[in-house]
């Protein structure tokens, strides 16, 4: 009885099992194939990783690379050029704009050819820059690239050959004496920076300052017994400027307001403050400027740097030599100089114009 009912329970089982087995079978082969794409998988990942990786390193060692040129190109503009901290993040900025191009084109500066700079040209002008600023970048890629070629970074200059887009001449804008006078007489002197505002703009026009130069000017620098002033342009090149008598009045008026301030500790050498005691600003000149136009009812487009024309302008209609007007602006070449006698000569094309017998009706 019992090996009857095992028999017959052996007999039941048989087919279950059977089955089981070949389930077992299927899944097998299944995870055999599973496992066999998995690893093609995996080594298709492995392989990609590992080119990722590379490119990575090649990146990261590109943009080293990079950094370093830079870093000893603005080295290389402020101890062997001695440019000013101004110029310096001028020079920065456009450099920024060709390494941007460039990154984007996946360009080394190492490798870059004429037609690379001729297309990363035509961006500035597709993109609405003006002219004159194509110019001013332009100039700045012409220095980077002599740069890495005296550095021995590359064998040539592909600059060489870079055509910058024509631009007109441009005649700056110029302030007469009685505008100048009627600029100053438009200043409340009721007010606390009356008598500094009056002396900003005598000081300006007299004595034909950069901006940059009016707001670093310090007292130590002041010889006003020799009506003299020393100032420190571009490249922190020093040079001496006569002042008038004019001025020396417009400082002392300031002075006798200044000497009532509560200066912050670190500022007491610099000749104007704002009401915190602190130095001014180039903005800050600016909008004062511009205000103080409207308020004299001048409809011309000025800027503090307007009064330094005005200066070269003046002396230059006076009489003076084109070698001292270069001598007291600071430039560093005569041909920036030579745009006050365009100036002139329209000046004197207009006198003709209005007041020669000839021309008049």
């Amino acid at each position: 009885m019992f090996s009857g009912s095992f028999l017959s329970l052996k007999v039941k089982t048989t087919p279950m099992i059977v089955k089981i087995l070949t389930v077992f079978d299927k899944s097998a082969t299944a995870f055999n194939k599973f496992s066999s794409v998995l690893d093609v998988f995996l080594r298709i990942a492995y392989h990609n990783s590992l080119i990722m990786c590379n490119f990575a390193a090649k990146r990261t060692s590109k943009m080293s690379v990079n950094q370093e040129m830079v870093k000893r190109y603005v080295r290389y503009l402020k101890l062997q050029r001695n440019m000013s901290g101004n110029t310096l993040d001028a020079y920065q900025r456009d450099l920024r704009k060709l390494l941007d191009y460039l990154e984007q084109e996946g360009k080394d500066p190492r490798e870059v050819q004429l037609e690379d700079l001729e297309a990363f040209s035509a961006g500035l002008h597709d993109i609405g820059i003006h002219a004159r600023s194509q110019c001013r970048i332009l100039s700045g890629v012409r220095s980077f690239f002599r740069f890495l070629q005296l550095d021995g970074y590359r064998d040539d200059d592909p600059t060489e050959l870079l055509e910058s887009p024509q631009i007109g001449q441009h005649l700056p804008e110029v302030l007469t004496t009685a505008e100048v006078d009627r600029l100053e007489a438009s200043i409340d002197l009721s007010k606390w920076e009356g008598h500094r505002n009056r002396a900003i703009i005598e000081v300006l026009f007299s004595c034909g300052l950069r901006v940059s130069e009016l707001v670093n000017l310090k007292l130590s620098n002041l010889y006003l017994d020799e009506q003299f002033i020393r100032l420190f342009g571009k490249g922190s090149k020093e040079r001496l400027v006569p002042i008038s008598k004019r001025a020396i009045q417009e400082l002392m008026f300031w002075f006798d307001d200044r000497q009532h301030m509560d200066i912050k500790p670190g500022e007491e050498d610099y000749v104007f403050l704002n009401r915190r005691g602190a130095h001014l600003t180039r903005v800050m000149i600016l909008i004062m400027i511009k205000c103080q136009a409207e308020a004299a009812g001048i409809e011309k487009t000025i800027s503090p740097h307007t009064l330094r024309h005005s200066f070269a302008t003046a002396l230059l209609e006076g009489g003076a030599d084109l070698r001292v007007i270069q001598a007291l602006l600071g430039h560093e070449s005569i041909g920036t100089t030579e745009i006050y006698t365009h100036i002139d000569t329209s000046t004197l094309r207009r006198e003709i114009l209005e007041h020669h017998p000839r021309n008049m009706k």
